[in-house]
């Protein structure tokens, strides 16, 4: 049976291209285009689509209200199309943290120059959603718009240790519930997450305002330091190499490896090299298969790795393939990370 998507956007020609692209894969029916919020609640209320592709940007209704309405009374799963403006970025993280599945970059020209460059990735990302249980992202918002504290955990002593950290869809999320657990003295972070370069910054900035950490986009000669997370520019891999006794990053502008630039594991391979057993890996949630190479490099060069397990991924792809992999060593509940992270650090 083809998957029925309805896709939100106040553009005529957003609309008229999004469906052209999908309609080229048989398994995809685009059963309605709407122009606003108004015009697509009726259309989901009578349509049902299994998955919605929604513009960030709307007259009306913006289409973060409307994506709290739709994940609160009809969780659905849904793919922002967005623009990799700075307010694009901004939107779409916010996006995420409300429930949406994953997005999708629209060109910020003109989108008929760059239609071509996102037609694997959206017919990709929709079929993906299509899979994923919408209560899950329904969940995922409720946590976050909880009042209630989140539990913060506590460091015996300072340590030499790098924790690597790899994640795709519905990784900005766990990473935010994991970092925001973290204490002052937390070994030094590593962290790749898939996105474009014009959201890493604003996805670090982000962070920074809400962890007790340091959270900044990597630059490129960055010591690696305690109490600070490095997330991988959109732009380049991000490697961790080794002078005299400290660590620092360093940038690669080479292809994309496993599908991808930055690459889950570029770093893993760089931290199983020069951190050996000095390192924690953890791989989240995630499409497909990158880091699952590198961990087990990690693995054998004597690092412990985590993988979020199942139930609590949004996609079981990264942390699946790590595991059949044989590189992992802990499979567990995205709560459940920061406090193994913490017993192995303060059992060395």
């Amino acid at each position: 049976m083809a998957i029925k998507v309805l896709i939100v956007d106040d553009s005529a020609t957003a609309r008229e291209l999004i469906k052209l692209t999908l309609q080229k894969d048989n398994e995809i029916e685009v059963i309605g285009t709407a122009a606003d919020a108004f015009i697509a609640r009726d259309m989901i209320v009578k349509l049902r689509p299994d998955v919605i592709c929604l513009d960030v940007e709307m007259p009306k209704m913006d289409g973060i209200t409307f994506l709290r309405k739709i994940m609160t009374h009809l969780p659905i799963p849904v793919v922002m199309v967005s623009s990799l403006t700075t307010a694009g970025a901004k939107t779409t993280l916010d996006a995420l943290n409300f429930g949406a599945f994953d997005f999708v970059a629209k060109p910020h020209s003109n989108i008929y120059d760059g239609i071509s460059d996102m037609e694997e990735e959206l017919i990709s990302k929709v079929k993906q959603a299509s899979k994923v249980d919408a209560k899950q992202l329904q969940l995922n918002m409720k946590k976050f718009v909880s009042a209630h504290p989140i539990e913060k955990y506590h460091l015996s002593t300072t340590t030499q240790k790098i924790i690597a950290i790899g994640a795709s869809t519905g990784g900005t999320t766990a990473l935010q519930s994991l970092l925001q657990t973290l204490p002052k003295n937390f070994p030094g972070i590593v962290i790749v997450q898939h996105m474009p370069g014009t959201f890493t910054n604003k996805f670090a900035s982000r962070l920074n305002e809400i962890c007790q950490i340091e959270v900044k986009e990597a630059s490129h000669g960055d010591k690696i330091l305690t109490g600070q997370a490095l997330i991988a520019s959109g732009n380049y891999h991000l490697k961790v190499i080794r002078k005299g006794g400290f660590y620092y990053v360093a940038f690669g502008d080479d292809d994309n490896v496993s599908g991808h630039k930055p690459s889950v594991d570029v770093l893993f391979n760089s931290v199983a090299k020069t951190a050996l057993s000095n390192a924690i890996g953890v791989i989240l949630t995630g499409m497909g298969k990158d880091g699952a190479t590198g961990m087990k490099l990690m693995h054998d060069a004597g690092a412990k790795t985590i993988a979020q397990d199942e139930a609590t991924s949004i996609v079981f792809g990264m942390p699946k393939v790590a595991i059949e992999n044989g590189g992992v060593d802990f499979i567990l509940p995205l709560d459940k990370i920061p406090q193994k992270i913490i017993s192995l650090l303060n059992s060395d």
